[in-house]
């Protein structure tokens, strides 16, 4: 069997799958110093730069890749999302369990994929009842906590074009359903800088989230915590948003 370079020196089968070098340049989307350009990438995961960028597009595509407009690229929210399947051990992990143990609350970490967000970590509270919300799950973004931390700081026009595609379909009897009532809502939340779900998403589930912006101001998802609205009045969820805010400020850097 004939053999070709591989990742840093090594020798890898010419006849590998396409599979396993998906794989290899996924991997090399998570080394250190990240984003990176397109050469460091395949040089990397020892695939040609022809055949990495065809595989980066379509990690784009599905969210386990995202691009960035100087052309360099990072690890998508679904990239993250099967990280945390496979266990702990991340760097954010502290501020995440910090913040679950002072608020006493079930903690979501989620990332912008397209006109969804994705939840790529939770942390269960250790009260007898459970989310029902789960790693790699999807979420609307105009009736959840997150959702609303991301559409507050989009541009107007990328909200207005994002909503327009997805409409405001009715969850509950609480979703916002009108555009002006929404904007009305998510004003408030660039103003107060958190978003509140209040039954909007799912009836006896109260969230409160906050943005992980990037440097520039833009969103790649949010922090939560969640409560049972028949546990945790709003008031006492409320009293936690000065803790859910440095914890989003920390989590920040990790996401963006």
């Amino acid at each position: 069997m004939s053999v070709g370079p591989g990742r840093k020196g090594r020798q890898m089968p010419v006849s590998e799958g396409s599979a396993l070098r998906a794989l290899r340049v996924l991997e090399a989307l998570g080394a250190p110093g990240g984003p990176h350009q397109l050469g460091r990438i395949a040089h990397e995961a020892g695939v040609p730069k022809p055949s990495t960028h065809r595989i980066l597009q379509g990690l784009v595509d599905a969210g386990y890749a995202v691009a960035g407009g100087d052309g360099t690229y990072g690890p998508g929210p679904r990239a993250f999302a099967l990280s945390a399947l496979f266990g702990s051990g991340r760097h954010d992990e502290p501020v995440l369990r910090r913040l679950r143990d002072e608020t006493g609350h079930t903690v979501h970490v989620a990332l912008r994929s397209g006109s969804q967000a994705v939840y790529v970590q939770k942390l269960d509270s250790d009260r007898p009842y459970r989310m029902a919300s789960r790693v790699g799950g999807r979420i609307s973004l105009h009736c959840t906590a997150i959702g609303k931390a991301i559409l507050a700081h989009l541009d107007p026009p990328r909200r207005a074009e994002l909503l327009a595609g997805t409409g405001l379909p009715a969850r509950t009897a609480r979703t916002h359903t009108d555009p002006a009532a929404l904007e009305a809502d998510l004003a408030r939340v660039r103003e107060r800088g958190y978003a509140i779900d209040d039954e909007e998403n799912e009836d006896t589930v109260r969230c409160v989230a906050a943005p992980l912006l990037d440097r520039a101001g833009a969103p790649a998802g949010g922090v939560s915590i969640s409560a049972l609205t028949f546990q945790t009045p709003a008031g006492e969820l409320l009293t936690h948003v000065p803790v859910l805010l440095e914890a989003a400020r920390l989590l920040a850097p990790a996401y963006t």
